[in-house]
């Protein structure tokens, strides 16, 4: 699996969704296009997916909330009969790299967290109307629902088969979100773990894997009684205009540089290292929520949040081997302040909260992206607000102190908002300074303080924002030597090390999908029982059972 994988497409293009509109409900269906997968050597039967799938459903769920913000509730459901997911298709997890597949699975988490948070944060509801077998994977998107009703047909049904059938863990938070989301009793939930067949009909219901069974001739009706119910709830709305998601002006380099109109990436292959460059806004901010609306995907809060997402996704799976994402950014801070402030000040407007909510899961991809990361402050940059966030996010930073010599831009500085006190809280449910400060609480006032001040060097070390700050003697041989360190370590110590510290603080189940069920599965996709010559997932439709290892770890 080496081709180039696009995260860009559009409605246009898809083979795997289709969606209807009738004013405020949306009806969502996944119609896999057997013959669609993103590589060759595999069929997507029984509506089981691959990441292409996910792609297109990213965007489903991206452009609802952009597009379509007249929608208050969707309801997914299966376009083909008789089955509603089979899951992750088994013949692509077999024959993928060890790395495709921990990629993928962080992907197809971060799109279940998307609309499974739609409800909360944006008044988009998701139900899952679940007819034929709804397995592994197919089980996780309904899982990151906000309503599961299940048809009592006598054979549709919920299931988590992978431990019995694959010898992996499913590996989109199901195992949590059972627990966790739906307070499944655990001895129960060992049960339905370990059942290939899964749990039909009330017993679905009493063991509160579903909301809701229903006799399969009131189904239509109590699917779109509950879609109405829902949107009642929502406070969208109803006259919202979307915007057209338009496509991103984006150019990729022979070397794998890619070039946005806001962000740059700057690929140094024989290094192992990536530059991100992110260039604030040129021009005004929009001057009313309909100038806003005017500009739509144009407006720079909201082009350089989608450019940066791609980036960051681009690099993880194409460019396997850059180990260090260094970030920096040029521009002017009052200029990025004003478009910041404007979204702030009009956040009871929808696409201005949209735009600050895409920065949001933006931010966390970042968190998520198992690179180490690490920012330079130097003169003319523009770490303000929502881009000084990601000072935060990095695992360490690096800020220029003083006039460099020969360089007669503006001395580093940094520029605190709002925005780094509340807007973009992380995965553990604190602000990435919360969690830089656990131990000093105090620091959090002090910097509060400080909102909209220019801070140099001295300040902003003082108030412990940056790692290190170093004048123009030092410089380059400083951030010279740590680069070499660190592309020269282990990547899986790297990728363990930075995953630890990066999320401190309380766990939420947010977190223990991505840290510990990321980890276990990252461990168990390498072990023999699971993808040896005999293991589970390589012997799979032969009709012989996998042979295990039996020793305990």
């Amino acid at each position: 699996m080496t081709k180039t994988i696009d995260f860009q497409t559009d409605p246009q293009q898809y083979r795997h969704w289709r969606v209807e509109y009738d004013g405020e409900i949306a009806t969502l269906y996944m119609d896999v296009d057997e013959k669609g997968g993103l590589f060759d050597g595999y069929e997507l039967k029984l509506n089981s997916y691959d990441l292409g799938v996910d792609i297109e459903l990213a965007d489903v769920v991206q452009r609802m909330r952009f597009e379509h913000p007249q929608v208050k509730s969707v309801v997914l459901r299966s376009g083909k009969d008789n089955v509603f997911c089979a899951g992750a298709n088994i013949r692509m997890l077999g024959g993928a790299a060890h790395t495709h597949k921990v990629n993928f699975c962080k992907f197809t988490n971060e799109t279940r967290n998307t609309f499974e948070a739609a409800g909360d944060e944006s008044g988009q509801y998701y139900i899952c109307a679940v007819k034929g077998a709804c397995a592994g994977g197919g089980y996780e998107l309904a899982l990151a629902c906000d309503h599961i009703i299940l048809t009592d047909d006598g054979s549709s049904s919920v299931s988590l088969p992978e431990v019995p059938l694959l010898a992996v863990l499913p590996g989109t938070g199901g195992l949590t979100r059972v627990t966790d989301k739906r307070k499944v009793r655990r001895d129960l939930a060992d049960v339905f773990c370990s059942l290939e067949e899964g749990i039909k009909g009330k017993r679905a219901a009493d063991w509160n894997l579903v909301d809701e069974v229903v006799p399969n001739s009131e189904f239509d009706a109590i699917v779109a009684k509950r879609a109405q119910e829902f949107a009642a709830r929502s406070k969208l709305p109803s006259s919202a205009a979307g915007i057209e998601l338009t496509p991103l002006n984006r150019t990729i380099a022979g070397d794998g540089s890619v070039t946005y109109s806001s962000v740059k990436v700057q690929i140094d292959s024989a290094a192992g290292i990536a530059t991100i460059h992110i260039v604030g806004p040129a021009d005004a901010a929009p001057v009313s929520t309909d100038a806003l609306a005017v500009e739509g995907a144009e407006t720079w809060m909201l082009r350089c949040a989608r450019e940066l997402d791609d980036a960051i996704l681009h690099l993880r799976l194409n460019e396997l081997e850059i180990g260090v994402l260094i970030f920096k950014t040029s521009g002017n801070p009052e200029l990025l302040a004003a478009h910041e402030s404007f979204l702030i000040d009009n956040k009871d407007h929808w696409l201005a909260n949209e735009i600050l909510l895409y920065w949001k899961r933006v931010l966390k991809r970042i968190d998520m992206t198992s690179r180490s990361l690490v920012a330079l402050i130097e003169p003319g940059s523009c770490f303000a607000g929502t881009l000084a966030e990601i000072l935060f996010a990095v695992d360490r930073s690096y800020m220029a102190d003083g006039e460099f010599e020969g360089d007669n831009r503006p001395v580093a500085a940094i520029r605190l908002s709002q925005v780094n006190f509340g807007s973009y809280l992380m995965s553990n449910g604190l602000t990435r300074l919360e969690t830089r400060f656990l131990g000093a609480p105090e620091k959090i006032e002090q910097a509060e303080a400080k909102i909209n001040s220019a801070l140099v060097a001295e300040e902003a070390s003082d108030l412990g924002l940056v790692t290190f700050a170093f004048d123009d003697i030092d410089w380059e041989d400083e951030i010279r030597v740590f680069l070499e360190e660190r592309v020269s370590f282990s990547p899986d110590a790297m990728t363990g090390m930075e995953a630890n510290l990066r999320f401190a603080g309380p766990e939420t189940m947010e977190t223990r999908i991505f840290g510990r069920l990321t980890a276990w599965q990252n461990w168990i996709f390498q072990r023999p029982n699971a993808v040896g010559e005999t293991g589970a997932l390589q012997r799979y439709g032969t009709g012989v059972r996998g042979e295990f290892d039996k020793r305990r770890v």
